[in-house]
């Protein structure tokens, strides 16, 4: 699938209305207030019950403001691509501080994780659900739902894959467009950029459908759900899968934060 470019406006301006460093009028800040909703609608699927949505809002405006403050035009990104990346990055700066997932779902994770690497690597392709469920042990749809319950990991999202020194984050941006500039000069280089897109070419059609709708295009899990004919819970469970086999396959060129 090739995805489209529609999201990179989010019907805000291109640019700040602000100078860098200088502090935002309000109107400034209302004008991107969509924006960080839109953020927070993707993310909320993922909070611990105890967390509102208010106060996701509230930690998203506290990325915006930061990204106000150190938006640079020189590095040729547009601000709405910019901010998001400041915005979500605020929003799980917060999550990760409450440390609220158990023990017991990351070990479900990585063994998930070695599971789908040991086979992949026995059958040199993506395995399929049933084989993975065999090699568990388990039924289908047992396998599911620990899919959706790994699923609901707050870190576990592909922005979140570690590589190297620092935990730089993957320009998502640059996964899907070859020709793209290099708008945050900060992240991946080139070469384990390609490795990440390698990856993720590598991963079953519908999975990689799944990633591109879900990063590149922007859309909520219910919305890519309504596009590919499948239940929210359904693109979940694809979602957690498809970072599993890429975990599994980025493995060994460098580790993958938990």
């Amino acid at each position: 699938m090739k995805p489209g470019s529609h999201t990179r406006g989010y019907g805000t301006p291109a640019r700040p209305a602000v100078e860098r460093n200088a502090t935002p009028p309000d109107e400034a800040i209302r004008a991107y207030l969509p924006l960080v909703r839109r953020v927070v609608q993707r993310l909320a699927v993922r909070k611990p019950p105890q967390v509102e949505l208010d106060e996701l809002v509230s930690w998203g405006i506290e990325g915006l403001l930061d990204a106000f403050k150190k938006y640079d035009a020189s590095k040729r990104a547009a601000f709405p691509t910019y901010a998001q990346f400041r915005i979500r990055g605020a929003i799980l700066d917060r999550l990760r501080g409450m440390d609220w997932v158990s023990r017991s779902v990351r070990q479900k994770a990585t063994l998930l994780e070695k599971t789908y690497r040991q086979l992949e690597g026995t059958l040199g392709r993506p395995a399929r659900e049933e084989e993975v469920a065999e090699a568990l042990a388990m039924t289908l749809p047992a396998l599911h739902a620990l899919l959706s319950e790994v699923g609901q990991m707050t870190l576990f999202s592909l922005e979140d894959l570690g590589v190297g020194p620092g935990q730089e984050r993957v320009q998502i941006e640059k996964l899907f467009e070859s020709d793209a500039t290099d708008p945050m000069q900060a992240l991946l280089s080139r070469e384990r950029v390609d490795l990440v897109a390698g990856a993720i070419r590598a991963l079953p059609q519908k999975e990689q459908t799944v990633i591109a709708l879900y990063y590149h295009e922007g859309i909520t899990m219910k919305e890519a759900g309504a596009v590919l004919g499948l239940t929210e819970s359904r693109v979940s469970q694809l979602h957690a899968q498809a970072l599993l086999r890429l975990r599994g396959l980025l493995h060994e060129h460098f580790s993958v934060a938990e």
